[in-house]
């Protein structure tokens, strides 16, 4: 008896149910902890949060049966407690009916409805090579959005976001899933070229410039707009993106020192030219010196102070004071698990990024196609990369640079755009694990002519 593939469609589900059980669990201990007894909308709460996982469950049995039975439990858990999080913040503030908790669960809403929209029409993720420029346009056109006067809008000294209306939105999150399609859709159809052709400096093999020169610009057009928009996080993450992009699709370590030399070179001038990326460097060497002198030390100190009080098990929910950090449940929101959950709960919560990120580079491997391998390593680095550099400043690793956590942090434009790579992930897992088809010749009557056919087949 030959091997039998399983789409594990059950094995999520039951993962699903402890998925629910983090994110409702800890709504109620919020309430428990900070009230003395369980919120009163937790049936609704809970109803609702279920029925968006449950909806991407079904979802995936229909369009995707063979995809990763484990990205979408890791998901629904980690968003399900980032708004717990931001609920416990909301009552600290006064906020007792809705707040951002509730502003949070309406954006993942709209998150599922794009999950499940990009599930049935993206149908085969290898259509998505088609769009290799069309992507690069819209990107384009996404990031310069924010310097359009009359939609452009400013907050705390970064051009990032367009408002329209009373609503404000990010689009550099969605021009991050384009650059995916972009990055991969490119490198996978210049391959050879790349990785053969051109002139050898030392011991890089340097592509001929009309190669990779279209992608080079297109990557340095991206990082200016970033750079005139004072976003260091995302032209540090676009950067991490095309580099690993490039090093897989090439196979050649020298453009790992190449990139390393160009970081060198770029951080050495954003330091030099821009004021703020100094301030943000003084701030990360000694915070204490510049404690409530320069914007952003106040946050690294507070949210300092706060994981430190918390140490390996955490206050508590309610035992905390995780709201005297200024804008806790966007950038800071790990700091506010770390003071009430405790280091442990962050290392559970690194678990579960680098497992999403494992399952990512599992599907690259085994996916069938080069444009599969890239996107799906495309989509795990975007992941990988933004975590790094948003806890990596929260804990003073790196300097802080204002991304979000993926679905813990409060934000709309980002919870979309993540729901979206997750969709893109699940849709090439699918097609890699799929099996493949059944190619051997049936069995035959014994006459030659039908033997013939059969051979021909």
């Amino acid at each position: 008896m030959g091997f039998v593939h399983r789409s594990r469609r059950g094995a999520e589900l039951f993962l699903l149910l402890i998925a629910l059980a983090v994110g409702i669990g800890a709504y109620a201990a919020v309430g428990l902890g900070v009230q003395g007894e369980i919120p009163v909308d937790i049936l609704t709460y809970g109803g609702w949060l279920s029925a968006l996982v449950l909806v991407c469950h079904v979802t995936l049995r229909f369009t995707a049966p063979y995809a990763d039975p484990v990205l979408l439990p890791l998901v629904a858990a980690l968003n399900g407690l980032g708004l717990a999080v931001i609920h416990r913040i909301d009552l600290a503030r006064g906020r007792f009916d809705g707040g951002l908790a509730q502003q949070q669960l309406v954006w993942m809403t709209l998150g599922v409805g794009l999950f499940v929209a990009t599930m049935v029409v993206v149908r085969d993720h290898r259509l998505l090579q088609r769009f290799t420029y069309t992507s690069a346009l819209a990107a384009l056109v996404l990031l310069l959005l924010p310097m359009v006067p009359g939609i452009g809008h400013s907050t705390l000294g970064a051009n990032i976001w367009i408002k329209i209306g009373g609503m404000t939105f990010q689009p550099g999150e969605i021009a991050k899933v384009l650059l995916v399609i972009t990055f991969a859709g490119y490198l996978v159809q210049h391959r050879d070229a790349l990785a053969l052709a051109g002139r050898r400096v030392l011991f890089v093999d340097l592509p001929r410039g009309r190669d990779l020169g279209p992608i080079l610009a297109m990557w340095l057009v991206c990082i200016g707009i970033l750079g005139v928009q004072k976003d260091l996080g995302s032209a540090l993450l676009f950067f991490g993106l095309f580099l690993v992009l490039l090093y897989v699709s090439t196979e050649r370590s020298g453009w790992l020192v190449v990139g390393g030399i160009l970081f060198v070179v770029g951080a050495t001038a954003a330091y030099t030219f821009f004021g703020h990326v100094q301030n943000r460097v003084r701030i990360w060497r000694d915070p204490m010196d510049y404690y409530q002198s320069l914007p952003g030390s106040g946050q690294l100190v507070d949210s300092m102070f706060g994981m430190a009080w918390g140490g390996l098990m955490g206050r508590g929910f309610g035992e905390g004071k995780p709201w005297l950090i200024p804008v806790v449940e966007s950038d800071f929101i790990i700091a506010a698990i770390g003071e009430e959950l405790g280091l442990t709960a962050v290392m559970a919560l690194l678990l579960c990024y680098g497992l999403i990120v494992e399952r990512a580079l599992r599907t690259a491997l085994i996916c069938r196609d080069g444009f599969g391998k890239l996107l799906a390593t495309g989509l795990g680095a975007v992941i990988a990369l933004q975590v790094f550099v948003v806890i990596g400043g929260v804990t003073g690793l790196i300097p802080l640079t204002g991304l979000t956590t993926p679905f813990l942090s409060y934000g709309g434009s980002s919870l979309i755009a993540n729901w979206i790579i997750v969709a893109l992930l699940a849709r090439v897992s699918d097609h890699a694990r799929k099996p493949p088809p059944d190619l051997t010749p049936h069995a035959a009557p014994d006459d030659s002519e039908s033997t013939q056919v059969v051979r021909l087949r």
